[in-house]
């Protein structure tokens, strides 16, 4: 560890309640123990004001300043972003249409200086991240584009209900919306051996309401997800204020690059090391995307 990463870590995460630059420490491992039981029981666990709250304003700021790059293209999908007209059954989940409508930056156009650029790859954070979801050790993705990204909801959108193709995702929130903007999921709702198809089908359809949580974000609150068993949306936002959410995407293997077609989804756009990869991927499980 150098000492500038030590001192970015302290300077921009409350290190009195998490004592990144610590792992050896009784409140470290006090931390790390009690997430784990959060995600555990249910998928998530949401450490509250991670980031100094004296930076808020500056990561608000940052993130605000490169919302209007992101890739914005309103589409149909489903929950499992597979074609909305592959041939299910009727009652299958993936028959019910519904609208994408936030969007992506891509990390490529989030400069380094950045607190989430230069957050993302602190060693120190990626040690105590994989320590909380019980992995030896994170790497960032090898993605250009997807490692790292802002995700934008403005007025009147949503992120809709969709699982991950990760089956971790870890964000910060950095700015709220004025009303709605609520992350809502359904923990494990589905397992590596079964769909689930009809609770998820309940949910999307409007009518699963005893198996939705919500969640209470606020800006610098770090959220740890699993969210490839997980159901889970940002509900629309109301007001005059987009939500924005910076995305950390890590790999338990290096050099992890997306797919072509998702890549394209979601950036507009693919590069070299995308065509490179296409068909490298390997999966987890046999779920439906």
């Amino acid at each position: 560890m150098s000492t500038s990463e030590a001192q970015l870590v302290a300077r921009v995460v409350d290190t009195g309640r998490y004592p990144l630059p610590d792992p050896e420490g009784p409140e470290w491992k006090e931390v790390v123990t009690r997430t784990r039981k959060e995600l555990e029981a249910d998928g998530c666990s949401v450490l509250p004001d991670f980031l100094r709250p004296s930076l808020c304003e500056t990561l608000r700021r940052e993130c605000a300043t490169i919302a209007p790059e992101a890739h914005y293209d309103v589409e149909t999908v489903n929950a499992y972003n597979i074609a909305v007209d592959a041939s299910l059954p009727e009652d299958h989940p993936g028959r019910i249409p519904i609208q994408r409508g936030n969007a992506f930056v891509a990390r490529d156009l989030i400069p380094e200086h950045f607190l989430v650029h230069r957050l993302y790859l602190s060693e120190l954070f990626q040690h105590f991240v994989a320590s909380c979801f019980e992995l030896p050790r994170l790497h960032p993705l090898g993605d250009p584009l997807s490692g790292l990204v802002l995700n934008v909801v403005n007025p009147g959108m949503e992120h809709p209900w969709h699982f991950d193709t990760n089956e971790f995702t870890v964000s910060l929130l950095t700015q709220e919306a004025d009303a709605g903007g609520v992350f809502e999921y359904c923990p494990n709702i589905r397992s590596a051996q079964a769909e689930n198809f009809g609770d998820v089908r309940d949910v999307v359809q409007g009518r699963g309401e005893r198996l939705v949580r919500s969640l209470a974000l606020r800006p610098g609150d770090l959220q740890l997800f699993k969210g490839r068993y997980s159901l889970h949306r940002v509900s629309p936002v109301e007001g005059e204020t987009a939500r924005h959410s910076a995305i950390f995407a890590y790999s338990e293997r290096p050099g992890v690059v997306g797919s072509v077609a998702r890549t394209r989804q979601l950036f507009g756009r693919v590069l070299p090391q995308h065509l490179a990869a296409e068909g490298r991927a390997v999966r987890v499980d046999q779920l439906l995307d």
